[in-house]
């Protein structure tokens, strides 16, 4: 008998009550609906103008601190490839050397042969890999005469020279092909930190370009008041020390006198070079910043450096790391004109201080050799003061 009982409409209960297909439908695209809207970026997930200027002074940094890498790996490829060319010019020579005295070997055969010894053959010996062993076996070094039995040994002695400069050579090329590949990677991380600044910046409206050069010039105020500060504690610090040494000398009488004339003997060759090395920054003032250079018509930071004070006689290695080292290290309040300034916990930046809290310095990709305050980026990057002559 067939069932009499209606059908179930489909649907869904909500609290116990029965929704048509229609709603459900309804309600399924208000929530899907919802959902969009909740994954979809809003306008106030946008980086503010503020982060992205911390962001590009952080791969600006970034950019630096890979451009140093960039300098050491490429000074430490330029001295490898002196080494191999050296060794394999040292090999060739020793090569050439060892053929020329083969064949003199073979000649004291020849000779042995003429007095009644057994025929040598003397292509074996120019093959042999031990000339000494191949006069055993023929049973000719017995016959051989005391000049003739040195040369065989001094041979010996050449021969395995010779063999332990080719493996030498050997493993620099293999060093000099792996410090390569690093200056390849060094070099593509540089381009990529700096590609990717340029690609925020490049994003940003006139307007929020207007609001990050505002921000740029407080920063700037901000710095050039730091600058001042520490110019007024230093003239007190000056004042302060030359008071003292006034005292010492009139207390101390000759004895006195005599060491402060050292001491201004040993202050005014300082100046002597640290003019010239200003002398020269400051002529290099307006040429653009490139990273890796080292002038004439470009710089980076430690380009710079290294060349003015090239300019007054005195060698700097290349990179900010190495520089930081190669001179005394003193105290902020103390830096003079000429003095190494040090930014950032990895020593990624330097500039020549000139006095009143200002240096010249190579800033950064798209900038100029410049004067700028020592704090233009905070008075926590400044890592260290050298004094390096």
């Amino acid at each position: 008998m067939a069932s009499h009982r209606k059908s179930s409409p489909t649907g869904t209960r909500i609290a116990g009550i029965r929704t048509p297909v229609l709603a459900t439908a309804a309600l399924t695209s208000v929530a899907l609906l919802s959902q969009t809207a909740n994954a979809a970026p809003s306008a106030d997930s946008k980086p503010s103008i503020e982060e992205v200027e911390k962001k590009v002074d952080d791969l600006y940094h970034q950019a630096e601190t890979a451009t140093e890498n960039y300098n050491a790996t490429r000074e430490k490829t330029a001295q490898q490839r002196k080494r191999v060319a050296s060794l394999l010019d040292d090999v060739a020579q020793r090569t050439e050397k060892l053929n020329t005295a083969r064949e003199e070997l073979g000649s004291f055969a020849a000779a042995q042969y003429r007095t009644g010894a057994a025929a040598p053959d003397t292509a074996s010996l120019l093959l042999a890999d031990n000339p000494q062993d191949y006069f055993d076996q023929t049973q000719l070094m017995d016959r051989l005469t005391t000049r003739q039995k040195a040369a065989v040994d001094d041979y010996v002695t050449e021969q395995a020279a010779t063999t332990k400069k080719r493996t030498e050579a050997s493993e620099s090329l293999r060093t000099l092909t792996t410090t390569q590949s690093a200056l390849k990677t060094s070099k593509a991380d540089v381009q990529r930190k700096l590609a990717e600044a340029r690609d925020l910046l490049s994003k940003l409206t006139a307007e929020e370009k207007t609001r990050l050069a505002a921000i740029e010039k407080k920063k700037q105020e901000a710095a050039d008041r730091k600058a001042a500060e520490l110019a007024q504690q230093q003239a007190a610090a000056e004042k302060k020390a030359q008071e003292a040494a006034a005292q010492q000398q009139t207390g101390s009488g000759t004895t006195g006198s005599t060491a402060t004339s050292g001491s201004s003997a040993t202050d005014s060759s300082y100046t002597a070079k640290a003019d010239k090395a200003l002398a020269f920054a400051r002529t290099q003032i307006g040429k653009p910043y490139v990273w890796g250079a080292t002038g004439p018509g470009s710089y980076d930071c430690s380009g710079l450096t290294q060349a003015a004070w090239k300019a007054a006689g005195v060698t700097l290695p290349r990179v900010t790391t190495d520089q930081v080292n190669a001179g005394t290290t003193v105290s902020l309040t103390d830096a003079r004109p000429g003095d190494l300034v040090f930014f950032y916990d990895d020593v990624s930046h330097v500039g020549i201080y000139i006095g009143n809290g200002m240096m010249i310095h190579a800033p950064k990709p798209g900038a100029y050799v410049r004067e700028e305050s020592i704090y233009y980026g905070g008075a926590s990057i400044i890592h260290s003061v050298v004094r390096p002559a």
